[in-house]
Parts: C-alpha cells; structure tokens; sequence
C-alpha cells in the first residue's frame, strides 16, 4: 500500500529504510517541505472538477474560419474519481482537458477545480493553482538533456523547493513508479512506457489533486499500456488524487474510469457510469466506440452468413450484453425452457467492468419464433440489452 511508505512532512511515497523507519526531513528539513507545499496529510485526496457551461471559440485567422470547440459543456467530476472523457479526432476533448487546467481560457462558462474558479484568476494566482493539476503527455514532454530524476525534479526546483527535500521527494516518487534503478537514465535510454512512468511522477511532484491525461497510453504497446493504467487506478485508489483522462479507445476507459462523457462536435452526447453506458448506450457514438472493443465482433464462423433480411431466415442472431448480477444469471438455458426451443450459443465474452460482471453473448433463435415476438417478451423481463444481428439461411 502507497501510504505505508509515507514520511510525515510528505504526501507522495519515499523510501524506507531497512529498519522501518522512514527516511525523510525533520526539523528545519521537515518545515521547509511544508512551506514548499508538501501536504502533512499523505493521503489528502483529490479535488472536485465542474465545467458549468464552458464554451470555447477560436477566432477566425486569415481565410479559415472561426471554430466552436466546446459548445456549453457542463459535467461535474467528484473528488477521487477516475473520469474518462471519449472521442474521436477534433471532437474537442483536448480542447476541453486544456480548459481544466486554464492553458485554454474558455470563450464563456466556469471551470471550478477545488472549489477555486479557475477561468477567472489572475497569471500569478493560476499559477499558483496550477500547483494541484498535474498533466501526463501522450508524447512524453521530457527534456532529453535530464535524467529521469532530473526531469522529476523540474517543476520542484521552479518553485524553489530546497535540495535536500527535492531528491527526498523525487527518490519516493521513482519508487512510486518502478524507476528506483533508473533514475541517472536519460530518456533516450527508456522505453516508452518507463518514459511515461517518469511523466507520472513528474506530474505529481508538486503533489496534486488533480491529474489530467491527455492520450497518455495511444502511444504505448497493449501490455504497457496496461501497466501504466494500473500505476493510475493504483495512485487514484491509494493517494486519492482525481483523474481526468481523455482517450479514443473505449478499452482504457473499460479499464479504470469510474464514468465516462462522449464528446462529439463540441459537445457531451452521452454520460454515465462505465458500466451503465456499456450496457445500454443510448448513441451511435458510444456504440461505435463500444463495438470496437475485443471480443464485440460477431464471430468469423457467422460473418458471412448474416444477411438483414428475415424473409426465408432459419436462424436469427442476437447479441445480448448482460451487467451485474444478471451476467451470472442462466438466461439462455432459462430462454429456451420457457420458450421450449433450441436456443444456440454461437459465441461470447465474460469479463468485468470495474467491480461489475459484464458478460456478451451471441444466439441464435428460430427466426419464426422471433418474428412472432415471443422472445423479444421473454427477453424483457431480463435486466439486458438485445439487439438483432442478423438472419441466416
């Protein structure tokens, strides 16, 4: 647990010696820290995020025109929270991460983190508050001349902590992320995923509240990728920071988010927890977006067969997706008693969102008891989402 390798005068783990004692500043050390802005409680938390009608607007330049980027966006993320904002290319969702931390000023609209109104400060007080946002980068944004502990140390010498606390904090924060024998290494000698491990830390340095993800795995290989979005729930889990992703992949949101906000033009189409909106979307982003995940395609045996068409079908094919206690329910056995037919299971996927069962499933129905309705009835006492596949012959 991170909080069992907290020093008193720090909230972000340091090493321990051997004896259990913890390694870190006492007395004049330990005050220093303090007035640098460590918080004495290790596990302060996260802050709250409200976008209260946030629009952005860039202005015309030359022949291209004016672009709404954010159109009255409002979206509320509690303290703790892993919050996942999802959308393809110039839906705005870089646009809008930006906002949150004030380096895009929104053209109308409030954005609150921590109760502070962010978009209406001053340079000097935003960059004060900027203290409690951390930012990891898709591509990186290390300085190649630094070693990983010299680019953890960055934001710290800027705000003119003191030597002896800053190697304290940055050794803690190496050990944190698994770079403890890599701290003299530059970053042409990491891989990707260590590089973006030493974002991490970095973006906690000045020990937020709030880290913000601007695509931080698209760069990275799925086994990576899912080693850093492990350190992420793992630091929102034990130190409570808040965390505001953006992604265009549905799997890291099904991975960690607590909920997720579709944006689209400009605008949040859809919102709710994962698991909800994984079982019932209500647009054709967010199917979109959920239909390209692992194990959604129909399987290969059947792709060819399928046609739109009932008329002459045999067999009709229905994706069920289940969530909660109803994935462990025996719905098809249940289906096909009721009914009193053959009901084939074609193929499927069981998994989990977060602490919810999530289960798929592909069967196939006579397609004249279809048409007749009487599954479509007996499916609608079940807590599930049917959808027709299609017809085979």
């Amino acid at each position: 647990m991170l909080q069992d390798i907290l020093t008193p005068g720090f909230s972000t783990p340091v090493l321990r010696q051997s004896t259990k004692e913890s390694v870190g500043p006492t007395g004049a050390g330990a005050r220093a820290a303090t007035a640098a802005g460590f918080s004495r409680d290790a596990r302060g938390g996260g802050a709250s995020i409200v976008l209260d009608g946030v629009s952005k607007t860039f202005p015309a330049r030359g022949q291209d025109a004016a672009v709404e980027a954010l159109k009255s966006i409002s979206l509320s993320v509690p303290a703790g929270e892993i919050y996942g904002i999802i959308g393809r290319s110039g839906a705005g969702k870089s646009t809008l991460i930006r906002t949150i931390n004030g380096l895009e000023p929104p053209t109308e609209g409030r954005v609150i983190v921590d109760g502070v109104t962010i978009s209406q400060l001053d340079e000097r007080a935003l960059r004060a508050e900027r203290r409690k946002i951390g930012m990891i980068f898709q591509h990186f944004n290390l300085l190649s001349s630094r070693t990983a502990f010299a680019n953890v140390a960055l934001p710290l010498e800027l705000i003119g902590v003191p030597a002896a606390a800053i190697r304290q904090k940055v050794l803690g924060l190496l050990e944190l992320v698994g770079l403890s024998d890599k701290k003299d290494r530059y970053p042409v000698e990491l891989s990707g995923g260590q590089k973006q491990r030493v974002g991490i830390a970095r973006a906690l340095a000045t020990d937020p509240k709030v880290l913000l993800s601007d695509e931080a795995t698209s760069a990275l290989d799925p086994e990576t990728t899912r080693s850093i979005l492990a350190l992420l729930a793992r630091v929102n889990a034990e130190l409570g920071v808040t965390i505001a992703l953006i992604t265009h992949e549905m799997g890291v949101i099904k991975e960690i988010c607590h909920r997720v906000g579709v944006i689209e033009a400009g605008s949040i189409i859809e919102e709710g927890p994962v698991h909800e909106v994984f079982a019932h979307p209500r647009t054709a982003t967010a199917k979109s977006f959920i239909g390209s995940l692992p194990g959604r395609e129909v399987p290969a045996a059947l792709a060819g067969r399928l046609r739109e068409d009932p008329a002459g079908a045999s067999q009709t094919v229905l994706r069920l997706t289940l969530i909660g206690a109803a994935a462990n329910e025996p719905v098809v056995t249940r289906l096909g008693r009721e009914l009193g037919i053959d009901v084939v299971l074609l193929g499927g996927q069981i998994d989990s969102i977060g602490s919810h069962p999530f289960a798929l499933l592909y069967i196939g129905v006579p397609t004249h008891v279809w048409r007749d309705g009487r599954v479509t009835a007996a499916l609608a006492a079940e807590n599930l989402t049917v959808e027709v596949v299609g017809h085979v012959v």
